[in-house]
């Protein structure tokens, strides 16, 4: 019983390369299914979140920076009118930051970046006159409005506003 190899053929010569094509396809494919996880699992999310971090300061520091120079030097502290408007300025705030909505609100004399990731975040102190008697309000992205007012009992008001007047 002992049973010899047909031999072979032409036609199974044939075959040898389209099988090599295959084997070197699927490789391949194999390759780019690791590399795609590896990337998408882990340094993929970290440097959106690196790249969301260093956008949400730079946001923060422009709202800081448009909110310190809506309060006009000349303004007068006890200027005639109760709640009169001062000044006005339009800000323009990126309206997501790392895909998602975030919400930019004063809190005494600081301004804070309130996002869901906790990567993307922040507070800025705010540099203001001492005729400022506080500073309110907030916004959520995109277009904002610092509007500077005159208060009841002497000195001014700042608002973040969203939106246009």
């Amino acid at each position: 019983m002992n049973a010899t190899p047909p031999p072979h053929t032409d036609s199974d010569r044939g075959v040898v390369p389209a099988v090599g094509k295959a084997l070197e396809a699927g490789i391949v494919v194999l390759f780019i299914a690791v590399l795609t996880t590896t990337l998408y699992g882990g340094v993929v999310p970290d440097a959106r979140s690196a790249a969301g971090d260093e956008v949400g300061e730079r946001t923060l520091q422009h709202a800081a920076a448009s909110v310190e120079a809506a309060i006009p030097a000349a303004a007068q502290a006890s200027a005639v009118g109760v709640n009169r408007t001062v000044a006005e300025r339009r800000v323009s705030l990126p309206a997501t930051i790392r895909g998602e909505r975030y919400r930019v609100t004063a809190n005494g004399t600081s301004l804070v970046l309130v996002h869901d990731r906790e990567r993307v975040g922040g507070r800025t102190p705010l540099v203001l006159p001492d005729t400022v008697r506080s500073v309110r309000g907030n916004w959520t992205g995109g277009d904002g409005l610092v509007r500077v007012t005159t208060h009841p009992d002497g000195g001014l008001v700042v608002e973040l506003a969203e939106g246009s007047a």
